[in-house]
């Protein structure tokens, strides 16, 4: 289900982590456990203090969603801002050169 990153731990359920280790769970868009983290699109980390017990637990998730009232995808639209603003830079550039 997990893994458990730093020190060689035990990989069985409802035994203590190492002291210091990082427990790692990754769901794929299936809703199925994965070891790869390219592949997860939600999870958690759990760290683990000295004595076992839980520091820090970050959630996490991955979501794609379509812009309705954009007639392009998001990538080209951000392109065009990108040099309309460039545009505005240059022209506000020039008149305060002349």
């Amino acid at each position: 289900m997990g893994r458990v990153k730093g020190e060689r731990g035990s990989r069985e359920p409802g035994l203590p982590a190492p002291a210091g280790a990082r427990a790692v769970r990754y769901i794929d868009a299936d809703g199925l456990p994965t070891d790869d983290p390219a592949a997860a699109v939600h999870g958690e980390m759990v760290e683990h203090d000295a004595d076992g017990d839980v520091r820090r637990r970050t959630r996490f998730f991955l979501s794609e969603k379509e812009i309705p009232w954009l007639p392009v995808s998001e990538v080209a639209f951000l392109a065009w801002v990108l040099a309309v603003l460039v545009l505005i830079w240059a022209v506000i550039g020039v008149l305060l050169l002349t």
